[in-house]
């Protein structure tokens, strides 16, 4: 379908903080010439039109509407995205295509339609754009989407707090900008926090002039989707400053399910962000996700631990995976670990590991062995088990 189109880079801008994003967009116009910025909006959704500009540095080139697509804004976007970006190709002026995302909308997926499409399409960098002061408030916020009118559709039950944390830990690039911030001045506790949660990130200032071209330096989907992949994410480290706390939280012994069970809401409370991977006496073939922010937690199965699977089954996994399992490799339980972190100012250093290490097997329930741990009173089966 490319033909003959010249290569065009594509980068993508993403982020909850309209204020700092549309900086960080405006920035990279000034600073790359023959830069071209592709925006949905999805404000009118709910009317059935989602509205496209294309613009430059010297104002607006385009605008135009796509349908809904099955009542979804994001879909539409989805759909129309690739032909406009292939049509921008085709003029062969552009030096770089920036996507600048609608506040909820999240990078990881538009990522990976900007990669299918393939050539001459070419994605070279993301990027979440982040006010430092608004990070706090943000995680901490429970709301659903479609209560503060930034739902993509009809049935998006996401929250501001876990939707936020998803854009801010999927890029290699935060584009942190600050000046001008209707939350005030950050504070160095909004720069830990920021730091400490984002692990695989370069921060970038907005105003320094290089946003632009760190945006060019090109950016791997597979590794990025392999560093929020609960069996081998890229997870925050132990640290403690400027009154913001990591704590990370590794055991190899299983958790008991309903002494899990009946501490979840605390656990859940506990700090601004947690995740991890985890295990249950009651399932010790399946790696459970452990997702939480703005007080609310998502438990999810992922799969079987490589533990649980043959050994012909090895070659399948990705590398990132492998490696991952074997630096936790218990001579007893194979990969199968607990491997939780809780990121928050304030956090509770002591009362937390003293909570999660009460939701254990005991040494007498260890003892009794894997046959005793199955039969178990079950506890998780409304939560990984659904009725649909």
């Amino acid at each position: 379908m490319s033909g003959g189109l010249a290569r065009l880079p594509v980068a993508i801008v993403a982020g909850l903080h309209a204020d700092a994003r549309r900086a960080a967009v405006e920035e990279i116009l000034r600073s790359v010439p023959g830069a071209v910025v592709l925006h949905h909006d999805l404000t009118s959704a709910v009317d059935g039109r989602v509205r496209r500009t294309v613009r430059d540095s010297g104002g607006l080139l385009d605008r135009g509407e796509a349908p809904l697509v099955n009542g979804c804004a994001c879909c539409a976007l989805r759909e129309d995205l690739v032909p406009e970006l292939l049509r921008l190709a085709g003029e062969g002026r552009h030096r770089l295509a920036v996507v600048e995302l609608w506040d909820s909308v999240e990078p990881q997926a538009i990522a990976g339609v900007v990669t299918a499409a393939g050539a001459p399409l070419a994605l070279t960098g993301v990027t979440t754009a982040v006010d430092p002061a608004l990070l706090l408030p943000c995680l901490t916020d429970g709301d659903d989407l479609a209560d503060v009118g930034l739902a993509a559709a009809a049935t998006d039950r996401r929250t501001v707090a876990d939707t936020f944390a998803r854009q801010l830990e999927y890029p290699t690039l935060l584009a942190v900008a600050e000046d001008g911030s209707a939350a005030g001045p950050a504070e160095d506790r909004d720069h830990a926090l920021l730091s400490q949660l984002t692990p695989g990130a370069r921060p970038v200032r907005v105003g320094d002039g290089r946003l632009g071209v760190a945006l060019l330096e090109g950016f791997d989907v597979a590794a990025a989707a392999a560093r929020l992949h609960p069996a081998c994410a890229l997870l925050p480290q132990e640290s403690d400053e400027h009154g913001v706390s990591t704590f990370v939280w590794r055991r190899a012994r299983p958790f008991h399910p309903q002494r899990l069970h009946a501490a979840l809401e605390d656990l859940a409370c506990a700090a601004a962000r947690s995740r991890g991977r985890f295990w249950l006496a009651d399932r010790p073939d399946t790696l459970l996700s452990w997702d939480a922010a703005g007080g609310a937690l998502c438990v999810e199965s992922v799969g079987p631990w490589l533990a649980a699977l043959p050994d012909a089954a090895w070659e399948m996994v990705p590398a990132e995976r492998r490696l991952a399992a074997s630096l936790d490799w218990h001579p007893e339980h194979g990969d199968r670990c607990q491997y939780l972190t809780f990121t928050s100012p304030g956090l509770d250093r002591e009362g937390l590991p003293a909570l999660l290490d009460s939701c254990l097997l005991t040494d007498d329930e260890y003892a009794a062995g894997r046959d005793c741990w199955r039969r178990l009173p079950p506890a998780f089966d409304d939560l990984l088990d659904p009725v649909t």
